[in-house]
């Protein structure tokens, strides 16, 4: 931790929820390889985040350190943003990453009430909970990059609750870039489309993955490093864009 706290003056930090692995390890290393100093946020998975870390700090001796939250627990969320800055004096960038898809989403009418409940709590609750720790924590000009989905404009069947949760970070991404006046904290929201990770690909037949992956004119899956670089153009200081979400989906909708 001492070692975290030694960062140039104008060394720029950022929190990256659920960061141990897929999208959200991606987009902490190459914000590590900006030179943001990273905090690499983990629900359980202390090996792959401290994996994560280690990448970045063997990258040109680059600054990160792995702290665990649940984003869902607002307590954790508080606390995870004073250990951030404690470890590195500042926090400028929050990229709320972390999220949860079951392998197998049923029909709305099938969901039990567990199901609803969990991805309401992660999904949504926890963006919320990091977006409030954020608000009266990050330095002036910060930015916050959320995450929604193009399941959204696909209106698949079975993706009714998750695809809800995420209609719900766009439109508090847009009302919280507003409520935000006067900070100069731009909040803006990512919106991948098939993304060839764990997260996506777990319970999924090769010939619906087949399917998704023509599905795009780009006639491929997105990758982490696709993602990554959308969410590196939105956390970088002295953006204009506002309030907006970004589909990266290779112009799936």
């Amino acid at each position: 931790m001492e070692q975290a706290k030694q960062i140039a003056a104008n060394q720029q930090v950022a929190i990256v929820t659920g960061a141990s692995r897929g999208i959200g390890a991606e987009v902490a290393r190459q914000l590590g390889s900006e030179g943001y100093a990273v905090i690499v946020n983990y629900a359980g998975n202390a090996a792959e985040a401290q994996s994560v870390v280690d990448a970045i700090v063997a990258n040109n001796n680059g600054k990160a350190i792995a702290i665990q939250a649940d984003v869902a627990d607002a307590k954790a969320v508080d606390a995870m943003f004073e250990q951030a800055i404690t470890a590195f004096g500042r926090i400028d960038v929050l990229v709320n990453n972390a999220g949860i898809m079951p392998p197998n989403l049923p029909m709305l009418v099938d969901t039990d009430d567990a199901t609803f409940d969990r991805l309401i709590a992660v999904n949504l609750k926890g963006s919320f909970n990091t977006m409030r720790a954020a608000a009266a924590r990050l330095q002036q000009g910060g930015r916050i990059v959320n995450f929604s989905t193009s399941v959204i404009g696909l209106a698949l069947p079975g993706y009714a609750v998750y695809a809800a949760t995420k209609g719900a970070i766009e439109v508090m991404t847009n009302i919280f870039a507003k409520e935000l006046r006067g900070k100069q904290i731009t909040v803006n929201a990512v919106a991948p489309g098939p993304t060839a990770t764990a997260l996506f690909l777990n319970g999924k037949t090769q010939e619906v993955i087949d399917r998704l992956s023509k599905a795009a004119p780009l006639e491929r899956l997105g990758t982490p490093d696709d993602i990554a670089k959308a969410v590196t153009f939105l956390a970088a200081p002295g953006n204009w864009v506002n309030g907006q979400t970004l589909r990266a989906n290779g112009g799936l909708v």
